[in-house]
């Protein structure tokens, strides 16, 4: 579809927009033959050539670009995402919820993560995690090709798989936990991160990809935590203490919960309406 969008465009003689959103080049070698990595480039490269203007979710997917000379500096924009704050808020915690991702066990620290299941997403790592937390439970709320060896790896662990999940379910799921974990190095932006602090649930993540945009340094251990990437026992030393301590959970929480009242959609859209057509109009 996007050629035949360049095609039109071009035709007609109008300024094209294109975001990139979807780290591609990252998830080729996990998922077919490495070889693709230098004409997947190829093709990016051609696109975003010829558009007007780049969109990014992140300062890291920038630099990326940047890097690899996909366009001209220039040419590459921040989208500041949002979050729907309505649908993920802290008022969505469910009793029966929380049973049914701690498969019954309510009073047992609960972690989840809600997302795609790829292999890209550093998912295993988790099972390194619960490891050494055996007095935890842990709740995948997404489905994705990944899935089935994950549920294998995490075979007799306290670990449940729900499935997709949408609308109000999903806004419980996110609510009814303690501490949501993302591991993945390959984020351009997370938006579930965002979902999961607007929820009012403290984030422990990887120091990678777009996350730190969220997290920035400044905030780290205020509105939450980064880790070094496949670290565990930096991942620990962040988590431990969260799932043990409801009151630093309950101000982490809150505290995030009042940051994403930042990541407005109708701030983000209006930004590009008025900031970055213009810009490409230009």
């Amino acid at each position: 579809m996007v050629f035949g969008a360049l095609a039109i465009a071009k035709l007609l003689y109008v300024p094209i927009m294109m975001s990139y959103h979807t780290h591609v080049p990252v998830y080729i070698p996990g998922y077919t033959f490495s070889w693709l990595l230098k004409p997947m480039w190829f093709v990016i490269k051609f696109l975003h050539r010829a558009a007007d203007l780049t969109l990014v979710p992140s300062a890291a997917i920038a630099k990326d670009l940047e890097a690899a000379r996909v366009t001209a500096a220039n040419k590459i924009r921040l989208w500041n995402k949002g979050v729907d704050s309505e649908s993920f808020h802290p008022r969505y915690r469910s009793h029966e919820m929380r049973m049914r991702l701690s498969n019954g066990e309510p009073e047992r620290p609960l972690i989840v993560h809600v997302g795609r299941l790829g292999v890209e997403k550093s998912l295993d790592f988790l099972k390194s995690v619960m490891d050494r937390i055996p007095e935890a439970r842990i709740a995948f709320i997404g489905d994705g090709p990944y899935r089935e060896e994950l549920e294998k790896m995490f075979t007799g662990m306290p670990a449940v798989f729900t499935g997709m999940s949408l609308g109000e379910e999903l806004s419980q799921a996110y609510a009814s936990g303690d501490v949501f974990v993302m591991p993945s190095e390959s984020e351009t932006l997370g938006l579930v991160v965002l979902e999961a602090m607007s929820s009012g649930i403290p984030v422990v993540a990887a120091r990678a990809g777009g996350i730190p945009d969220i997290i920035p340094e400044d905030q780290d251990g205020k509105i939450g935590h980064l880790f070094n990437p496949g670290n565990v026992d930096d991942c620990l030393s962040k988590l431990e203490p969260l799932l043990h301590n409801n009151e630093l959970r309950e101000i982490m929480g809150k505290v995030a919960c009042q940051e994403m009242e930042k990541y407005d959609w109708k701030t983000a859209t209006k930004k590009i309406r008025n900031e970055q057509y213009n810009a490409a109009i230009w």
